[in-house]
């Protein structure tokens, strides 16, 4: 390769974006190490959940390095959304052959197994859905308010969405449609659409809560707004709701107990002490939160804030509207997700299962998201001005 290409090449990449996902990875893994510092063995450093976490983040960068220097064109022609879109739809349905779920959610089939190693396909699935779901609005264009193309592009998204509620998996879902409705709106999609699929929302939630919920999600729902959900006759015993309660409320308390700067890594009471259930993954901020204090919780808001803002920056610059829309729905994935995540820490919104980006143990959610910073980078560096710098990774004999 030429050197001065390389070096252009280089300069070429968001290293804004790529040094703040690495910081915020970095402080990931060293909070997860510390979640999980009791399953270490004498003399090791590395739990299994860090370990599996640093392989997947060091799998993710190198992947997200490598698509940043491929057009993203390459990924947004017609026959390759076709591929991803009928790839996504087939995975979401080998889960109802070949999923598993944990001992307590026999309903939630939301994994693969290989072995010892699980996988969590609707992380992969989402970032293709984000691909083809793009393509399908920069081809519909202004066209977007007819009802025929509305149609269709709700059965885009509404198939996946229907097969992730199919698998149990309700935060996934949550994000997933939100996404979708946010993609829709930076298309263009008028308001009115909006104000009728809010009233439709509305008019089917008392379908919802008998066909679709299933007691687990009610009680999860009933234990955060015992009140509103009281006052529409809906209530449940004071005993069930500690226990439903207890886990986030135990996060309450962590990140209260860590005050303005923390209790310091591995020096968290209810971290060390193994009180708060899942801290390694969807509680990963409480152990944020005590061992890092205010000031841990502030910085893990900012480099996720910093995250999403880069994106939406990289999609305003880009060349294309597809670019735009392609940015825009990675930036939507990650910022819901991590407010998501964090409401549920807070005790602001039920917990529902969702892992917070970049911080939180599983190496699906790590690998993917690293992905979808590399088509962001990807979008970035094919929208300089004087356009894109080719490197070829073989030489030409």
């Amino acid at each position: 390769m030429n050197e001065s290409r390389l070096k252009t090449a280089v300069k070429e990449t968001n290293f804004l974006l790529l040094i703040i996902c690495l910081a915020a990875s970095a402080m990931g893994i060293l909070v997860v190490m510390s979640a999980t510092m009791w399953q270490n063995k004498d003399g090791e450093l590395f739990s299994r959940d860090a370990f599996v976490m640093l392989l997947a983040v060091a799998a993710g960068i190198i992947g997200c390095l490598f698509i940043s220097f491929l057009d993203y064109e390459v990924l947004t022609r017609k026959w390759f959304i076709i591929a991803i879109f009928v790839f996504c739809v087939g995975i979401m349905l080998s889960l109802r052959v070949i999923g598993v779920s944990p001992d307590e959610r026999e309903d939630a089939t939301r994994w693969w197994k290989f072995g010892e190693f699980y996988f969590q396909p609707s992380a992969l699935v989402m970032l293709g859905v984000v691909m083809s779901f793009a393509t399908h609005l920069n081809a519909v264009g202004e066209e977007i308010n007819k009802p025929k193309q509305l149609v269709l592009l709700i059965l885009h998204g509404g198939i996946i969405g229907a097969l992730v509620v199919v698998t149990g998996d309700m935060g996934s879902a949550l994000v997933f449609f939100i996404v979708f409705g946010g993609m829709l709106y930076m298309a263009g999609l008028k308001w009115y659409y909006f104000a009728a699929a809010f009233l439709l929302i509305c008019a089917a939630l008392p379908l919802a809560w008998i066909r679709v919920l299933g007691v687990f999600h009610k009680e999860r729902l009933m234990a955060v707004y015992p009140n509103f959900l009281a006052a529409l006759g809906q209530t449940m015993p004071e005993e069930t709701h500690k226990a439903v309660i207890f886990q986030q409320q135990r996060c309450v308390e962590a990140i209260s107990s860590g005050g303005l700067m923390g209790q310091g890594l591995f020096n968290g009471d209810y971290t060390q002490q193994q009180k708060i259930p899942v801290s390694e993954s969807d509680m990963i901020f409480a152990v944020i939160g005590e061992e890092f204090g205010f000031v841990g919780a502030a910085l893990t808001f900012i480099l996720l804030a910093a995250i999403v803002v880069c994106c939406v920056l990289a999609g305003r610059k880009s060349r294309d509207n597809i670019g735009k829309l392609i940015c825009g729905g990675i930036a939507l994935m990650i910022g819901i997700q991590a407010i998501v995540n964090i409401g549920m820490c807070l005790k602001f919104l039920p917990c529902i299962g969702i892992t917070l980006p970049f911080f939180s143990a599983g190496g699906s959610s790590n690998l993917c998201v690293w992905l979808g910073i590399g088509i962001v980078m990807s979008i970035s560096r094919h929208s300089q001005e004087h356009g894109p710098t080719r490197v070829r990774f073989i030489k030409r004999m």
